[in-house]
Order: C-alpha cells, then sequence, then structure tokens
C-alpha cells in the first residue's frame, strides 16, 4: 500500500466528521442575514443599509493567547472559544459598531472531533451572546507543526456603524467622566506571565487552590474563567445615551488601552481606591513581587472596558449597563494633559 495523507498525520475523515458534528452549534447562532448554510468557500450575509444612513464597516481580529495552553492541558475546551468571540466583539464596540457576524480559524495537531466540538461549541455561544452570527470558519490540522491535543483559535469579527456615530477619542474632552465595568478574571491576558508565576514561581499545579482560601477556586477553574462579554450593554448605553469613546482594557491594561481613547490635549486621571481588584491579581502580586505599575502594565486588575462620557451622561450610561446586567462606576476622569493614562496615588 502507498503512502496516505493520515499516514503523514492528517485525517480527512476526522475532519469531517469534526464538521458534522459542529453544524448545529453553528446554525444556532444564524441571525436573518445569514443566507445558505455552512460547507461553502464563504459565508454569506445578506446586510440591510436601510437602516442605516451612512453605514460603516468594521472589522477586528484576536486570539486567546496562551490561555490556550491551560485549556489544552486540562482538556477543557468549552469556554475558550466564547474567550475568543470577546477579544473580537468588545473591540468592535469600542468604535460604537453592532457586531454583525464572525468567523475563526482553528489550527490543531492532530484533529479530534470530540475537542473541536467543544471548541466550535465555544464560539457559538459567544456569539450567541454578542448578537452576531458565526457564518464561517477553517479547521487546519498541522502535524509537526502543532503538537497532537494542542490548538490555537484566531477569530475575525465585522460590524456596522453610521459614520456620524463612531466613536473616536476626537469626541473625548476634558471633564468627560470615565465608566469602568468590571472583569472577574484576567479574561485572555497577560496568561504568560500568570503561567510563570502560578507553575514556576509559586510551583503550584491545575488542581491546587488559585489562592489560599479553602473556597479558592482551583488554579485552573480561575484561569479558565470565561470572558465577560460587554457589547450587548455597551451597545445599549451607546444607543441611549451620549458616549464620546469606549476602551476595551486587554493586553497592556488601563495604561496600554485607555490612552488609545484619549485626545492629545488630555489625560485620563485614575481614582485606583475607586475599586479592589479581584484577588487572582493580588496573588499572582504577592506571588512575584510584582510592582504595582507592573500589574497595571500587564493585567486588566479588575476592569474589562471603560466608557468615556460626559459627566452629565454619567449616571445615564451607569443605569444604561446596569439594566443590561453589567455593573458600572466612576473609575477617573479626564483632564489637561499629553494622551497619557495617569493615577492618582
Amino acid at each position: 500500500m502507498g503512502e496516505t495523507y493520515e499516514a503523514a498525520g492528517v485525517s480527512i475523515e476526522a475532519g469531517e466528521e469534526a464538521v458534522e458534528r459542529i453544524k448545529a452549534d453553528v446554525r444556532s447562532t444564524f441571525r436573518p442575514e445569514v443566507i445558505g448554510d455552512i460547507g461553502g468557500f464563504g459565508g454569506l450575509f445578506r446586510f440591510d443599509p436601510r437602516g442605516y444612513r451612512d453605514p460603516v464597516l468594521v472589522s477586528t481580529t484576536d486570539g486567546v493567547g496562551t490561555k490556550a495552553l491551560v485549556a489544552a492541558a486540562t482538556r477543557r475546551y468549552d469556554t475558550i472559544g466564547l474567550d475568543l468571540v470577546a477579544m473580537c466583539v468588545d473591540d468592535l464596540v469600542c468604535s460604537g459598531a453592532e457586531p454583525l457576524f464572525f468567523l475563526d480559524y482553528i489550527s490543531v495537531g492532530r484533529l479530534d472531533p470530540d475537542q473541536m466540538k467543544d471548541l466550535v461549541a465555544g464560539v457559538a455561544e459567544g456569539c450567541r451572546q454578542a448578537g452576531c452570527a458565526l457564518v464561517g470558519g477553517e479547521m487546519a490540522e498541522h502535524p509537526g507543526v502543532v503538537e497532537p491535543g494542542e490548538f490555537d483559535l484566531v477569530g475575525f469579527a465585522v460590524g456596522v456603524v453610521d459614520r456620524d456615530r463612531i466613536l473616536s477619542a476626537d469626541r473625548v474632552e476634558v471633564g468627560d467622566l470615565l465608566v469602568a465595568l468590571p472583569s472577574p478574571g484576567l479574561r485572555s491576558n497577560g496568561y504568560s506571565l500568570a503561567r510563570r508565576l502560578y507553575f514556576e514561581v509559586a510551583g503550584r499545579s491545575l488542581t491546587d487552590r488559585a489562592w489560599d482560601d479553602p473556597h479558592a477556586p482551583t488554579v485552573a477553574d480561575e484561569l479558565l474563567r470565561p470572558s465577560v462579554i460587554y457589547a450587548p450593554a455597551v451597545r445599549a448605553m451607546e444607543r441611549h445615551t451620549e458616549v464620546h469613546a469606549v476602551a476595551h482594557i486587554t493586553g497592556g491594561g488601563l495604561p496600554g488601552n485607555l490612552n488609545r481613547a484619549l485626545p492629545p490635549r488630555a489625560d485620563a486621571l485614575i481614582d485606583p481606591t475607586s475599586w479592589t481588584w479581584p484577588t487572582v491579581f493580588s496573588e499572582l502580586q504577592r506571588i512575584g513581587d510584582v510592582t504595582t505599575d507592573e500589574m497595571r502594565r500587564v493585567f486588566n486588575l479588575g476592569v474589562g472596558m471603560v466608557a468615556v462620557v460626559p459627566e452629565r451622561r454619567a449616571a445615564k450610561a451607569i443605569d444604561e449597563l446596569r439594566s443590561h446586567g453589567q455593573r458600572a462606576w466612576v473609575i477617573g476622569e479626564v483632564v489637561a494633559g499629553s494622551g497619557q493614562v495617569r493615577f492618582a496615588n
């Protein structure tokens, strides 16, 4: 018998089985604008411009970083796809855009239909929460490049916003207030440092407690805590009150993301006493004796999004967010400056 593709590490049959297993999850995300079904060469989405005056399409792409290694080590694949959607759609709403559709790219060392089913189920759940359709994707088997059991995830999202409603730093004014939305965990950022601190410095296993408390989650549970998807609540706030800019707090923390929502003439002045870090961040700082400046530069520290709103609209913005299930509070204000993020003390 001659050489085969399967002998080289790629199983066509496993790929076909995986596609069959994910069909129901993918279809569960379809909006009325989706045309056709999965399995074509491209996802079809009939965009209706009649609800917009001057529609602008917005696109984003992102991944989940080394959080994927934690999922692979635990063989828990059902939430990492939700993280992927969160990273992309919560970037979209920073422009004021409504998420329309999503595509994913999954590369693996060896294609396991069960693993693929769980990964795509997480993506589908994220799309349902965000209100966007999962219209397509790619499963790529890369023997010799990716080890069996390992995987990587990349996502792509497209949204739409009227041109005159695009949020940007140009709208921000001195005197605006900064409204924060909480993140209970790391989301998908800072995992290279978090993994080093937990596993190498502290010598903990995935089944150990994440901190010294009998009721604390395991390290695995804490590191796989699903990301909050803020898009629906932020979109509701944008529709019902005046918002100047929104920042998604991902890798780089507040200093590396909120600055992107500031004009050159203004600074964000943060009151660090306005909230308490979730315990995981305090524990990571303790394990590695990490400086507060470095913690702020790497992690979100419990703040997943920040909306920049006029002072007179802050209470309304907070009410809108809370009515859509998102706790919110004023974290600081915009002051004269040079486009920097500063902490009051």
